[in-house]
Protein backbone atom coordinates (compact mmCIF):
# COMPACT_ATOMS: atom_id res chain seq x y z
CA UNK A 1 0.00 0.00 0.00
CA UNK A 2 1.44 3.22 -0.72
CA UNK A 3 0.36 7.34 -0.85
CA UNK A 4 1.71 10.05 -3.29
CA UNK A 5 4.64 11.48 -1.69
CA UNK A 6 2.36 15.10 -2.10
CA UNK A 7 -0.30 13.18 0.53
CA UNK A 8 2.34 11.22 2.63
CA UNK A 9 1.88 12.81 6.10
CA UNK A 10 -0.39 15.19 5.09
CA UNK A 11 -4.11 13.69 5.81
CA UNK A 12 -4.95 13.43 10.06
CA UNK A 13 -7.37 11.09 9.02
CA UNK A 14 -6.94 8.71 5.59
CA UNK A 15 -9.66 10.55 3.72
CA UNK A 16 -11.22 12.05 0.94
CA UNK A 17 -14.22 13.97 0.62
CA UNK A 18 -15.66 12.79 -2.51
CA UNK A 19 -16.70 14.95 -4.99
CA UNK A 20 -20.14 15.71 -5.38
CA UNK A 21 -22.51 16.93 -7.93
CA UNK A 22 -23.49 20.32 -6.69
CA UNK A 23 -23.08 19.78 -3.58
CA UNK A 24 -19.18 19.77 -3.33
CA UNK A 25 -18.25 23.71 -3.89
CA UNK A 26 -15.47 26.23 -2.17
CA UNK A 27 -16.80 26.14 1.29
CA UNK A 28 -16.66 22.62 1.77
CA UNK A 29 -13.39 21.56 0.06
CA UNK A 30 -11.71 24.69 2.46
CA UNK A 31 -13.15 23.00 5.31
CA UNK A 32 -12.21 19.84 4.45
CA UNK A 33 -8.87 20.71 3.63
CA UNK A 34 -8.00 22.95 6.82
CA UNK A 35 -9.65 19.65 9.27
CA UNK A 36 -7.07 17.67 7.84
CA UNK A 37 -8.53 15.49 4.79
CA UNK A 38 -8.47 16.04 1.22
CA UNK A 39 -11.00 18.09 -0.05
CA UNK A 40 -12.55 18.18 -3.64
CA UNK A 41 -14.76 19.23 -6.12
CA UNK A 42 -16.21 18.33 -9.81
CA UNK A 43 -14.94 20.79 -11.90
CA UNK A 44 -18.64 21.00 -13.67
CA UNK A 45 -20.09 22.24 -10.27
CA UNK A 46 -19.00 25.78 -11.80
CA UNK A 47 -21.22 26.60 -14.98
CA UNK A 48 -18.46 27.96 -16.79
CA UNK A 49 -14.20 27.24 -16.98
CA UNK A 50 -13.99 30.78 -16.17
CA UNK A 51 -16.10 30.63 -13.15
CA UNK A 52 -13.99 26.93 -11.89
CA UNK A 53 -10.48 29.22 -12.27
CA UNK A 54 -11.93 31.43 -9.90
CA UNK A 55 -13.10 28.33 -7.71
CA UNK A 56 -9.34 27.47 -7.63
CA UNK A 57 -8.16 30.86 -6.85
CA UNK A 58 -10.20 31.09 -4.00
CA UNK A 59 -9.54 27.76 -2.81
CA UNK A 60 -5.59 27.66 -3.30
CA UNK A 61 -5.58 31.47 -1.25
CA UNK A 62 -7.65 29.77 1.85
CA UNK A 63 -6.05 26.39 2.14
CA UNK A 64 -2.46 27.51 1.32
CA UNK A 65 0.32 24.47 0.51
CA UNK A 66 -2.51 22.10 1.70
CA UNK A 67 -3.54 19.40 -0.97
CA UNK A 68 -6.91 19.50 -2.33
CA UNK A 69 -8.67 18.01 -5.50
CA UNK A 70 -10.29 18.67 -8.65
CA UNK A 71 -13.08 16.02 -10.37
CA UNK A 72 -12.54 16.10 -14.15
CA UNK A 73 -15.11 14.02 -16.41
CA UNK A 74 -12.93 12.40 -19.21
CA UNK A 75 -15.60 11.44 -21.71
CA UNK A 76 -15.88 13.14 -25.52
CA UNK A 77 -19.58 14.44 -24.69
CA UNK A 78 -17.26 16.65 -22.17
CA UNK A 79 -17.20 19.95 -24.11
CA UNK A 80 -14.92 21.90 -21.34
CA UNK A 81 -12.54 18.88 -21.27
CA UNK A 82 -9.77 20.30 -22.98
CA UNK A 83 -10.64 24.34 -21.55
CA UNK A 84 -10.60 22.97 -18.03
CA UNK A 85 -7.42 20.66 -18.44
CA UNK A 86 -5.58 23.74 -19.21
CA UNK A 87 -6.91 25.88 -16.10
CA UNK A 88 -5.76 22.86 -13.85
CA UNK A 89 -2.60 22.78 -15.89
CA UNK A 90 -2.30 26.12 -14.90
CA UNK A 91 -2.76 26.55 -11.39
CA UNK A 92 -1.11 22.87 -10.46
CA UNK A 93 -4.29 21.23 -9.11
CA UNK A 94 -1.98 18.68 -6.62
CA UNK A 95 -5.08 15.85 -7.34
CA UNK A 96 -7.09 15.58 -10.17
CA UNK A 97 -9.73 12.41 -9.87
CA UNK A 98 -10.71 11.51 -13.49
CA UNK A 99 -14.35 9.88 -14.49
CA UNK A 100 -15.71 8.60 -17.33
CA UNK A 101 -12.75 7.58 -19.21
CA UNK A 102 -8.80 6.92 -18.34
CA UNK A 103 -6.80 8.70 -21.10
CA UNK A 104 -3.47 8.84 -21.03
CA UNK A 105 -2.90 11.99 -22.20
CA UNK A 106 -4.68 13.27 -18.97
CA UNK A 107 -2.57 11.73 -16.99
CA UNK A 108 0.68 13.22 -19.10
CA UNK A 109 -0.99 16.46 -18.68
CA UNK A 110 -1.18 16.46 -14.46
CA UNK A 111 2.15 14.40 -14.22
CA UNK A 112 3.41 17.54 -16.23
CA UNK A 113 3.71 19.74 -13.21
CA UNK A 114 4.45 16.72 -10.34
CA UNK A 115 0.35 16.24 -10.17
CA UNK A 116 -1.32 12.90 -9.40
CA UNK A 117 -4.10 11.42 -10.59
CA UNK A 118 -6.91 9.07 -9.19
CA UNK A 119 -9.41 7.07 -11.84
CA UNK A 120 -13.06 6.32 -10.29
CA UNK A 121 -13.79 2.13 -11.83
CA UNK A 122 -15.92 -0.13 -10.54
CA UNK A 123 -14.95 -3.15 -12.18
CA UNK A 124 -11.90 -4.89 -12.40
CA UNK A 125 -11.92 -4.49 -16.27
CA UNK A 126 -11.87 -0.90 -15.79
CA UNK A 127 -9.22 -0.61 -13.35
CA UNK A 128 -6.79 -2.58 -15.65
CA UNK A 129 -7.84 0.19 -18.50
CA UNK A 130 -7.02 2.79 -16.24
CA UNK A 131 -3.91 1.39 -15.00
CA UNK A 132 -2.47 0.91 -18.54
CA UNK A 133 -3.50 4.53 -19.02
CA UNK A 134 -0.80 5.38 -15.93
CA UNK A 135 -2.98 6.57 -13.13
CA UNK A 136 -1.51 7.19 -9.58
CA UNK A 137 -4.30 5.79 -8.05
CA UNK A 138 -8.03 3.94 -8.43
CA UNK A 139 -11.22 4.58 -6.57
CA UNK A 140 -12.75 1.22 -6.20
CA UNK A 141 -16.54 3.11 -6.35
CA UNK A 142 -18.61 -0.20 -4.93
CA UNK A 143 -22.29 -0.87 -3.87
CA UNK A 144 -24.12 1.19 -1.55
CA UNK A 145 -21.73 3.97 -2.44
CA UNK A 146 -23.92 7.99 -3.19
CA UNK A 147 -24.40 8.89 -6.58
CA UNK A 148 -23.00 6.59 -10.14
CA UNK A 149 -21.88 3.74 -8.21
CA UNK A 150 -20.91 -0.02 -8.69
CA UNK A 151 -23.20 -2.88 -8.05
CA UNK A 152 -19.99 -4.99 -6.51
CA UNK A 153 -18.70 -5.23 -2.80
CA UNK A 154 -16.30 -3.89 -1.67
CA UNK A 155 -14.59 -7.37 -0.30
CA UNK A 156 -15.29 -8.70 -4.28
CA UNK A 157 -13.53 -6.31 -5.74
CA UNK A 158 -10.70 -4.84 -3.36
CA UNK A 159 -9.71 -8.46 -3.90
CA UNK A 160 -9.59 -8.37 -7.67
CA UNK A 161 -7.91 -5.16 -8.08
CA UNK A 162 -5.38 -5.25 -4.46
CA UNK A 163 -3.10 -8.03 -5.51
CA UNK A 164 -1.84 -6.67 -8.90
CA UNK A 165 -2.26 -3.10 -8.34
CA UNK A 166 0.70 -1.23 -6.88
CA UNK A 167 -0.30 2.24 -6.51
CA UNK A 168 -2.83 4.21 -4.05
CA UNK A 169 -6.24 2.29 -3.69
CA UNK A 170 -9.15 4.94 -2.27
CA UNK A 171 -12.45 2.66 -1.53
CA UNK A 172 -15.89 4.20 -1.43
CA UNK A 173 -19.30 2.45 -0.37
CA UNK A 174 -21.58 2.79 2.34
CA UNK A 175 -18.54 4.87 5.14
CA UNK A 176 -19.57 7.06 7.15
CA UNK A 177 -17.59 6.48 10.79
CA UNK A 178 -14.15 6.46 11.55
CA UNK A 179 -14.70 2.73 12.62
CA UNK A 180 -15.52 2.43 8.18
CA UNK A 181 -12.36 4.30 7.37
CA UNK A 182 -10.31 1.53 9.57
CA UNK A 183 -12.55 -1.12 7.67
CA UNK A 184 -11.10 0.27 4.56
CA UNK A 185 -7.52 0.39 5.88
CA UNK A 186 -7.95 -3.22 7.06
CA UNK A 187 -8.93 -4.51 3.69
CA UNK A 188 -6.11 -3.08 1.52
CA UNK A 189 -7.04 0.17 0.69
CA UNK A 190 -5.12 3.25 1.29
CA UNK A 191 -7.90 6.15 1.86
CA UNK A 192 -11.31 6.27 2.78
CA UNK A 193 -13.77 7.83 0.17
CA UNK A 194 -16.78 9.55 1.47
CA UNK A 195 -19.36 11.27 0.16
CA UNK A 196 -23.10 11.23 1.70
CA UNK A 197 -21.03 12.05 5.34
CA UNK A 198 -19.88 15.37 3.54
CA UNK A 199 -23.54 16.29 1.91
CA UNK A 200 -24.45 16.22 5.98
CA UNK A 201 -22.68 19.00 6.85
CA UNK A 202 -22.80 23.01 7.26
CA UNK A 203 -20.26 23.74 4.42
CA UNK A 204 -21.51 21.52 1.99
CA UNK A 205 -23.58 23.13 -0.97
CA UNK A 206 -27.18 20.67 -0.38
CA UNK A 207 -30.40 22.32 0.45
CA UNK A 208 -31.52 22.03 3.86
CA UNK A 209 -34.39 19.67 3.03
CA UNK A 210 -31.73 17.22 1.21
CA UNK A 211 -29.57 17.16 4.81
CA UNK A 212 -32.68 16.46 6.67
CA UNK A 213 -33.75 13.56 4.54
CA UNK A 214 -30.02 12.61 4.80
CA UNK A 215 -30.38 12.42 8.32
CA UNK A 216 -34.25 10.90 8.30
CA UNK A 217 -32.95 7.83 6.22
CA UNK A 218 -32.33 4.83 6.19
CA UNK A 219 -30.39 2.19 4.28
CA UNK A 220 -33.48 1.30 2.88
CA UNK A 221 -34.32 4.54 1.86
CA UNK A 222 -31.96 4.37 -1.02
CA UNK A 223 -32.32 2.85 -4.31
CA UNK A 224 -30.47 2.24 -6.99
CA UNK A 225 -31.91 3.47 -10.35
CA UNK A 226 -31.53 4.41 -13.97
CA UNK A 227 -34.35 7.23 -14.07
CA UNK A 228 -32.91 10.02 -13.35
CA UNK A 229 -29.37 10.02 -15.95
CA UNK A 230 -29.87 7.12 -17.57
CA UNK A 231 -27.28 5.14 -15.74
CA UNK A 232 -27.44 3.80 -12.58
CA UNK A 233 -27.12 5.55 -9.68
CA UNK A 234 -28.29 5.95 -5.94
CA UNK A 235 -30.86 8.23 -4.70
CA UNK A 236 -32.93 9.03 -1.37
CA UNK A 237 -36.38 7.59 -2.33
CA UNK A 238 -38.51 9.99 -0.99
CA UNK A 239 -36.99 12.50 -3.34
CA UNK A 240 -37.54 10.54 -6.75
CA UNK A 241 -41.18 10.39 -5.18
CA UNK A 242 -41.86 13.88 -4.52
CA UNK A 243 -40.51 14.87 -8.00
CA UNK A 244 -42.81 12.45 -9.71
CA UNK A 245 -39.97 9.97 -10.86
CA UNK A 246 -40.96 6.21 -10.70
CA UNK A 247 -37.58 5.01 -8.79
CA UNK A 248 -38.55 1.51 -10.30
CA UNK A 249 -38.48 2.45 -13.81
CA UNK A 250 -37.08 0.15 -16.81
CA UNK A 251 -33.72 0.61 -17.44
CA UNK A 252 -33.07 2.86 -20.86
CA UNK A 253 -30.56 3.40 -23.48
CA UNK A 254 -27.46 5.23 -22.17
CA UNK A 255 -26.76 9.10 -22.98
CA UNK A 256 -23.72 10.10 -21.21
CA UNK A 257 -24.65 13.62 -22.12
CA UNK A 258 -27.39 13.68 -19.02
CA UNK A 259 -24.38 13.82 -16.97
CA UNK A 260 -21.29 15.64 -18.69
CA UNK A 261 -23.39 18.34 -20.74
CA UNK A 262 -26.68 18.73 -18.23
CA UNK A 263 -28.97 21.08 -19.08
CA UNK A 264 -31.08 23.48 -17.67
CA UNK A 265 -33.43 20.98 -17.12
CA UNK A 266 -30.95 18.41 -15.81
CA UNK A 267 -29.52 20.85 -13.61
CA UNK A 268 -32.73 21.19 -11.64
CA UNK A 269 -33.50 17.68 -11.54
CA UNK A 270 -30.28 17.04 -9.61
CA UNK A 271 -31.01 19.99 -7.18
CA UNK A 272 -34.33 18.24 -6.51
CA UNK A 273 -33.37 14.65 -6.81
CA UNK A 274 -30.94 13.71 -4.15
CA UNK A 275 -28.46 11.14 -4.31
CA UNK A 276 -27.39 9.66 -1.28
CA UNK A 277 -25.34 6.76 -0.48
CA UNK A 278 -26.49 3.39 2.13
CA UNK A 279 -24.29 5.19 4.53
CA UNK A 280 -26.91 7.19 5.47
CA UNK A 281 -27.85 4.24 8.23
CA UNK A 282 -24.97 5.94 10.47
CA UNK A 283 -25.34 9.85 9.65
CA UNK A 284 -27.38 11.40 12.45
CA UNK A 285 -26.48 15.39 12.28
CA UNK A 286 -25.21 18.13 10.14
CA UNK A 287 -22.03 19.29 12.14
CA UNK A 288 -19.60 21.74 10.87
CA UNK A 289 -16.67 19.65 8.70
CA UNK A 290 -14.31 20.64 11.30
CA UNK A 291 -16.28 18.95 13.88
CA UNK A 292 -16.88 16.04 11.75
CA UNK A 293 -13.32 15.63 10.88
CA UNK A 294 -12.49 15.27 14.87
CA UNK A 295 -15.00 12.69 15.19
CA UNK A 296 -13.57 10.77 12.23
CA UNK A 297 -10.38 10.97 13.68
CA UNK A 298 -11.48 10.48 16.90
CA UNK A 299 -13.55 6.83 16.09
CA UNK A 300 -10.52 5.77 13.93
CA UNK A 301 -8.35 6.00 17.07
CA UNK A 302 -11.16 4.22 19.05
CA UNK A 303 -11.88 1.16 16.20
CA UNK A 304 -7.90 0.74 15.82
CA UNK A 305 -7.92 0.35 19.81
CA UNK A 306 -10.66 -2.05 20.27
CA UNK A 307 -8.48 -4.23 17.62
CA UNK A 308 -5.16 -3.90 19.46
CA UNK A 309 -5.68 -3.02 22.73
Amino acid sequence: MALPASLEGRLRVPVVAAPMFLVSGPELVIGACRAGVLGTFPALNQRTTAGFADWLTQIEDAVGDRPYGVNLIVHRTNTRLTADLEVIVRHRVPVVITSLGAASEVVAAVHSYGGVVFHDVTTQHHARKAAEAGVDGLILVTAGAGGHAGSLSPFALMAEVRPWFEGTILLGGALSSGADVLAARAMGADLAYLGTRFVATRESMASDAYREQIVAAGAGDVVYTPSVSTIPANFLRRSLELAGIDPDAAPGPVDLAHVTQPSEGDAKAWRDIWSAGQGVAGITDVPPVAELVDRLEAEYAAARDRLCP
